[in-house]
């Protein structure tokens, strides 16, 4: 084992050396030595973090949007510590075209946020949905505030983004939340896509060609990391239906998953080269699609924090720096899918 990756070893397991017993004084004394964030810029730059570009550079995109306003790459806040306007801010300087937040339920809350978008120059997608056990209940949450995101708005959104339904309701009463968002999409003119999403009514490959096949307006936003997960497959053995929802999507989440989890731990190692392939192919077919239709692609780059981000035992620190792989993401995506 070289000595850059020994060291990131050992930093990952926050132990001085192996034969020496768990102790938290020792892992404070060697983190404050070189914080995880530092050890992972020194080991990107030094070349042992390079696998997600390395394997975008060495298999270009096949196809490539023309004209820069095609893609625009958008930052989360899930993770983010400090205020709206703070968020806007660090999304700017990084280079960002805006943001996804979910709908602000107090009329103080959408003005700070709208405050922002405007101070900042930013455009923005809201996130959508209810945690309701009860259908019914649920139903008119999320009724509510898809009719208020589609209406109540000084900067109009890019999209809206549904976490739509729960995995134990049935057909039907999943089949609602697609009929209230076709509508309401028709009438504002606003995109409105039903996201890919373990726990919802999309949360399988196979569940979701149903949906696919029996309502021609659904739309999706591709989080394919959680079919991932759920099929403990990179879903080779699901490639028709793969192709028929890469067909129906507007959105993507650009997070990586894998066989046993919905986010690997950090996408330049090069332990993940199959499951970044894979991702990459996927996320290739829907921008061909979207040059061929001359429509506009958004993306979200979404790698999260703890507990999507894999931590060290007993400390609860992440083994990776969550902002660094989302800016990281942007770029990558910029540079493969733009001329």
């Amino acid at each position: 084992m070289s000595g850059i990756v020994a060291a990131l070893h050992k930093l990952i397991l926050n132990r001085p050396d192996q034969h020496q017993p768990f102790n938290h004084s020792a892992i404070q004394s060697f983190n404050i030595k070189m914080t995880r964030r530092d050890f992972m810029n020194t080991a990107t730059a030094a070349g042992v973090l390079t696998t997600f570009e390395s394997i975008a550079d060495a298999n270009k995109a096949a196809v490539q949007f023309d004209n820069k306003l095609s893609l625009k790459v958008l930052g989360t806040n899930w993770g983010f510590k400090g205020t709206t306007d703070q968020f806007c801010e660090a999304v700017k300087k990084e280079g960002y075209d805006g943001i996804e937040m979910w709908w602000q339920g107090s009329k103080d809350k959408q003005k700070e946020l709208f405050d922002a978008l405007k101070r900042h120059n930013l455009e923005v997608g809201f996130l959508c949905g209810s945690g309701e056990k009860d259908y019914r209940t649920h139903l008119n949450a999320f009724k509510s505030q898809i009719d208020a995101a589609t209406t109540q708005w000084p900067v109009k959104p890019l999209y809206i983004n549904c976490h739509s339904g729960r995995d134990h309701f049935t057909y039907e009463q999943n089949k609602a939340f697609i009929d209230h968002t076709t509508e309401a999409s028709t009438k504002s003119g606003i995109p409105i896509y039903h996201e890919t999403h373990r726990g919802r009514m999309l949360f399988a490959a196979h569940i979701a060609r149903n949906f696919i096949e029996k309502n021609p307006a659904l739309r999706l936003t591709l989080d394919i990391s959680h079919w991932c997960n759920v099929h403990e497959s990179l879903l080779q053995d699901q490639e028709e239906t793969v192709q028929l929802a890469l067909a129906r999507v507007g959105h993507i989440h650009s997070r990586v998953g894998h066989e046993e989890g919905p986010q690997v731990n950090d996408p330049r190692a090069p332990e993940w080269e199959a499951a970044v392939k894979a991702h990459l192919a996927w996320w290739d077919k829907v921008v061909e699609y979207k040059v061929k239709s001359g429509e506009t692609l958004t993306v979200l780059t979404e790698f999260g924090p703890p507990n999507y981000q894999p931590t060290v035992p007993f400390t609860h620190q992440p083994l990776s720096d969550q902002w660094g792989i989302n800016v990281h993401m942007m770029h990558l995506l910029r540079k493969r899918y733009l001329k």
